[in-house]
């Protein structure tokens, strides 16, 4: 069936979107001028369909621009002039950049040296503009701008619905598999205590393939929802030392089991900013990995550090151990290391992938040093997180380094 006519035509109707345009200049009457070409200009963007005017303001210093900013204000595309009264063009990007502040820049200059043009262009100037300018030559300017502005914002969004998409397949596909496997728990549970003991041996590795399938359902939802963001962050001060004993408890009784000793080292008591579910993920999978991988009477050691700002979690054990290869290759996602020794340990291949991402977050790293035969020592730096409400700084719209054009 052909769409309807008017449902296809609407569908091709390009997305109307207005930018917010601030110029800073001390030349009032040349701001003035820019504002009357700016208003009655449009750029349409035919790689995603998106027609952009824009809603202009400006300011004459640079003192007024920052005010305004601190106070809440909001700026897509930014036309600076570099030369001002007091607090100048260079200032006002470095105070941008300490803010951690993603604009487009366009500087705005009767003359400048390469290595300021150099020094813009690393503090996030997009592109230059030298007076006297036409009203083509900021036209062009403006569309250059606008265009790499509506492209990375699209690219973005796609990136966003991409995750989003990728969250609501994963967490239908858990819902699914939990109810079965429920179920199936269930039953076995009840064969294990009813049936004869020629069988408890079936219904015991049943039951662990069941613990495996579960395990992968939580670590999928784990790394799904801190991607996608749809799991809401709490935020507040957490005792590292408590929360690595209630994980040393979860993994108790396996440890018991096969013998294996799990010790805390004693030190000072160590806070951390810092979401208690995200930290509960790290520990759980440090330590669950450093039994399950880990030699029948072995030992695990936990112990917790803080140098400066920057607190680290250290797990080692006395396992399998791992290459160098199969350590390089271990952080990313459904990486498993598969060999004679792993080839009965069930696992998701997530967890520590999960792990790296969780200390992306909070500005650190996850990282192994490991020796076959002999063991493992994974260590997973973390730094404070924002108080609840704040953002970390945005990542810059573009590398401009490399393709801005100075006009000197």
């Amino acid at each position: 069936m052909n769409p309807d006519p008017a449902a296809r035509e609407s569908l091709m109707d390009p997305q109307q979107v207005t930018l917010k345009v601030v110029m800073v200049d001390d030349e009032e009457a040349l701001c003035l001028g820019v504002r009357r070409i700016i208003q009655k200009y449009k750029v349409h963007v035919a790689d995603v369909l998106v027609d952009a005017d824009y809603e202009f303001r400006y300011f004459t210093s640079g003192e007024q621009y920052l005010t305004w900013l601190g106070e809440g204000g909001e700026v897509d595309l930014l036309l600076l002039d570099l030369k001002l009264p007091g607090v100048g063009g260079m200032d006002v990007l470095d105070a941008m950049s300490a803010q951690g502040r993603a604009v487009l820049t366009i500087m705005i200059t009767a003359y400048a040296t390469f290595e300021t043009a150099v020094k813009a262009t690393k503090l996030g100037a997009y592109d230059f503009l030298a007076k006297p300018f036409t009203p083509e030559e900021l036209r062009y300017a403006l569309r250059k701008a606008t265009s790499q502005l509506i492209l990375s914002k699209q690219a973005l969004k796609l990136a966003e619905e991409k995750r989003e998409i990728r969250f609501n397949f994963i967490s239908v596909l858990a819902h699914e598999l939990k109810a079965p496997l429920n179920a199936v728990e269930g039953y076995l549970n009840i064969l294990r205590t009813t049936e004869a003991d020629q069988n408890l041996q079936m219904v015991e590795r049943s039951i662990v393939r069941v613990d495996g399938m579960k395990k992968l359902i939580m670590d999928l939802l784990d790394l799904t929802r801190i991607e996608s963001g749809q799991r809401e962050r709490v935020v507040k001060r957490l005792d590292l030392h408590g929360l690595a004993r209630a994980s040393m408890e979860l993994f108790a009784v396996d440890a018991e089991r096969r013998g294996i000793t799990v010790t805390l080292e004693d030190g000072d008591d160590i806070e951390l900013l810092a979401d208690p579910g995200e930290i509960e993920i790290v520990f759980n999978n440090l330590i669950s990995n450093a039994v399950k991988y880990n030699r029948d009477g072995g030992e695990v050691k936990i112990s917790l550090t803080r140098k400066g700002d920057a607190v680290k979690v250290t797990v080692s054990d006395t396992g399998i151990g791992l290459s160098a290869e199969e350590a390089g290759k271990l952080f990313n996602e459904f990486t498993r290391i598969k060999n004679e020794q792993t080839v009965k340990i069930l696992g998701s291949g997530l967890g520590l992938s999960t792990v790296r991402k969780i200390a992306n977050m909070y500005d650190g790293e996850a990282k192994v040093t490991s020796e076959p035969g002999v063991g493992s020592t994974f260590s997973v730096t973390l730094h404070d997180a924002p108080p609840e409400g704040a953002a970390r700084p945005a990542e810059p719209v573009t590398d401009i380094a490399a393709s801005a054009a100075p006009q000197l």
